[in-house]
């Protein structure tokens, strides 16, 4: 096989007994690297093709993320500026009330966002706090907007508590390969991660799941968690690609390389071909992108974006010239629903 993929198997789908296309859950990491590997043009081809078979290819998510409860985390993840075992100048605070919550999110959804997804800095939620989260969503639910909760590892009855309150997606991310994962985190596993996300599944969530590039990761790992995601038994709704933000104070600084554009690119159309019916945004890192990479990682199948000047606790591009972007490229968006 010249660019190591049959034929019958290209675009991410392979042809069932009946010739009906079905997604496939078998990806291996040479396939992952021969697809990486194809010449530009042929690689955004492709993925531009399964992009337009399954979206609208003008077309671009937009949501808005807010820490409800920042700082003070147990976990010691590399990379987090919330972990209370670095100094990063991040203070802990205190879960915030649901009223500044709901403003919070009706803010969001009046600027253009029609997901909000609320972050609390938890190993796991405890009962009581969970109680307050499940008040949120349902309020948050009423203003109209999808729901999206990033709360730390869950058990199955607490996944459905939350399923019950309304909740649309749950973000938990594996972050990078099962080979690097313990470079990075050690306070809990790879398949902690993997245990929550069947929770959610079970729940009837959907489930929001990606990672982080540019903390000292090699190539091979990139597309190794790219394997992970989609070998899962289900494709994950969401996959946010992340590029690793400057924080200091935390170890990940020893060894953090912002990615080429181009490599981002690519692993953007590979994500896009390997997991045909998932959104794929570009997150956190978009303050380091020009509108140019902008562009292209589009061009290679990204239709979502986080919009607001700050994530949690890092930078954002400012909606306005979010919306100025999308606008000049004939994209439209719960911010420019019109083409510019």
């Amino acid at each position: 096989m010249a660019d190591g993929l049959a034929e019958a198997r290209n675009d991410g789908q392979v042809q069932d007994m009946h010739g009906v296309n079905a997604l496939r859950y078998d990806w291996t990491r040479a396939e992952a690297l021969a697809l990486y590997d194809l010449p530009f043009a042929d690689l955004m081809f492709r993925a531009q093709s399964v992009h337009r078979a399954h979206f609208n290819p003008n077309h671009v998510e937009t949501a808005s993320l807010l820490s409800i409860k920042t700082g003070g985390c147990p976990e010691d993840c590399g990379y987090c500026s919330q972990s209370a075992h670095y100094d990063t100048g991040v203070k802990a605070t205190k879960l915030m009330a649901q009223a500044d919550v709901v403003a919070t999110a009706r803010r969001a959804r009046d600027a253009g966002a029609t997901r909000f997804c609320m972050a609390a800095a938890w190993r796991n939620p405890k009962e009581r706090d969970l109680d307050e989260v499940c008040r949120m969503v349902s309020a948050v639910k009423d203003l109209s907007m999808e729901t999206c909760a990033t709360l730390g590892m869950l058990t199955a009855p607490q996944a459905a508590r939350l399923r019950e309150a309304g909740l649309d997606f749950y973000n938990h991310n594996v972050d990078t390969s099962p080979e690097f994962y313990d470079q990075i985190i050690t306070t809990r596993t790879l398949q902690d991660r993997i245990d929550t996300l069947a929770h959610v599944r079970e729940a009837g969530i959907k489930v929001c799941c990606g990672g982080i590039i540019g903390m000292g990761e090699e190539v091979d790992d990139r597309l190794g968690m790219l394997v992970l995601l989609s070998n899962l038994p289900e494709h994950p709704e969401s996959v946010p690609i992340n590029l690793w933000n400057e924080v200091k104070g935390v170890p990940v600084n020893d060894t953090a390389e912002r990615p080429d554009p181009i490599v981002l690119a690519r692993l953007v159309a590979v994500a896009r071909i390997m997991m045909p019916n998932s959104v794929v945004r570009l997150s956190a890192g978009r303050q380091y992108m020009t509108d140019e990479l902008q562009a292209l990682c589009f061009l290679a199948g990204a239709n979502s974006i986080f919009i607001g000047d700050v994530l949690l606790t890092t930078k954002n591009p400012q909606t306005t010239r979010d919306a100025d972007l999308l606008g000049r490229l004939g994209m439209t968006s719960a911010l420019n629903r019109t083409p510019a």
